[in-house]
């Protein structure tokens, strides 16, 4: 935590370009060492006690969801939308409220397409945790919006988390985690590629999912991939064990044009690609459903003695190894 802090404090007199340079350092210098844990720790795989499977006797399910980080990938919504629905697929877009103004115009279009809209934290600049007064603070503006918005998910930003805390928003689900993925700003993964239940103070349940595929910008910003390998990898491994593959896509990122590639740019048709191969890989063999729709299953058709799994934050050392990746 106090890593984080002292970073964000100085993040804004960095230069982006030196920000990427040292990351991408980092994360290459990290990578050999993380090979038994990333992209593939095979600990994950352990199913909830009871485990009864997915509907239909589906292999696995597939999460696809959305964090637009900035205005230009706000203004990018639209062709990723129709991206996905030209190939029958439907998914979460997660926004920063107070980081840009939201369209309420692209807003009603997702819902009405049969999309979710979700909240992405408030401001994007990396204190939404710095202390329990602060996320008090942004958490009431946080249900302001959810309230506004008809959305019950969230995700903070840079995939800070404290699960002790989620308490105080009003959401049927958070998806600021991750299995395993050692390169992130707070790397602690929860070690499941299964959701599980956030037992609240207040008798609530939230329930966790996180993402399990690397994102993108990891891919293809830092790591310069150049083909989507790696996902397909993942994805084959986690349709043999049957969990659950959530995949975090960030519209800033791609390029839906032929122009030349910009720094902070990758193909869009690699996620193009990407679902593509799902549907013709695996047809039939997975669950395509939104994080909202999952949330609704697991609340009203698994029993709590199943899945009843907490994360207990204490437990995990939340912040054990933050300066592995601080950018």
């Amino acid at each position: 935590m106090l890593v984080n802090r002292v970073f964000y404090s100085v993040k804004p007199l960095i230069p982006r370009w030196l920000q990427l340079y040292l990351r991408n350092a980092l994360v290459r210098a990290n990578l050999q060492r993380s090979k038994e844990v990333w992209p593939i720790d095979a600990s994950t795989a352990i199913p909830p006690e009871g485990w009864r499977g997915w509907p239909g006797g589906k292999r696995f399910a597939l999460v696809l969801t959305h964090d637009v980080d900035t205005l230009g990938g706000h203004n990018k919504c639209e062709q990723l939308l129709t991206l996905e629905a030209d190939r029958g697929f439907r998914s979460s877009f997660n926004f920063v409220p107070e980081r840009y103004p939201v369209s309420p115009s692209l807003r009603k279009n997702l819902v009405d397409r049969g999309f979710e809209v979700g909240v992405h934290g408030l401001n994007h600049d990396g204190k939404l945790y710095s202390s329990r007064r602060v996320f008090s603070q942004r958490a009431a503006k946080i249900n302001g919006y959810l309230k506004e918005w008809g959305a019950v998910g969230f995700r903070s930003p840079a995939m800070h988390h404290n699960l002790d805390w989620i308490h105080e928003l009003n959401i049927e689900y958070d998806a600021s985690t991750f299995d395993t993925d050692p390169f992130e700003p707070q790397p602690d993964g929860v070690g499941t590629i299964f959701p599980f239940w956030v037992n609240c103070p207040d008798g609530r349940r939230i329930l966790e999912i996180p993402y399990t595929l690397p994102q993108d910008f990891t891919l293809f910003v830092l790591l310069r991939e150049k083909n989507i390998d790696i996902w397909k990898r993942k994805l084959e491994w986690i349709a043999e064990v049957g969990g659950m593959a959530v995949v975090n896509v960030h519209p800033d990122y791609m390029n839906f044009e032929s122009r030349p590639l910009q720094r902070e740019e990758y193909p869009a048709g690699y996620y193009a690609e990407f679902l593509e191969h799902v549907a013709s890989r695996y047809q039939n063999d997975y669950w395509p459903v939104l994080p909202r729709d999952l949330t609704r299953f697991y609340m009203g058709n698994c029993k709590e003695e199943v899945f009843n799994q907490k994360f207990n934050s204490s437990e995990g050392g939340l912040y054990e190894g933050a300066a592995a990746s601080i950018l």
